[in-house]
């Protein structure tokens, strides 16, 4: 079974997430960008989905910790500021950028080509 990691401090979004993904995959969560690093000391993941703005480290933050420990894995960075950033975080190397509210069919068609790319 893949294994995917949903990284968002909005505890709505993040169990949202986490039931949509849990029927298909491996799916662990985290509230911050701490906590998620923290997996991936022991753990790999096939795709991970990461939101774009949290307190302390951000989702570029995350973004380029992964990039650097895991760079083969597929990171799609989730907002709800709109499509402002969108060419900022695929220029940094993201493999998809979405905006809030999430189609959730959308993302998961993300996250399926996310995890065949990987």
């Amino acid at each position: 079974m893949a294994t995917l990691l949903v990284i968002d401090d909005d505890s709505v979004v993040r169990e949202l997430l986490r039931q949509f993904f849990s029927k298909g995959y491996e799916c662990d969560t985290a509230d911050r960008a701490n906590q998620a690093l923290q997996y991936l000391e022991f753990k790999e993941y096939d795709a991970i989905i990461t939101d774009a703005f949290m307190p302390a480290i951000g989702g570029l933050q995350i973004l380029k910790r992964i990039q650097q420990r895991h760079l083969t894995t597929p990171v799609i960075v989730i907002s709800g500021r709109g499509d402002r950033f969108r060419e900022f975080f695929m220029e940094m190397g993201a493999f998809e950028y979405f905006t809030k509210p999430l189609h959730l069919e959308k993302l998961e068609l993300a996250v399926t080509q996310a995890i065949a790319h990987h």
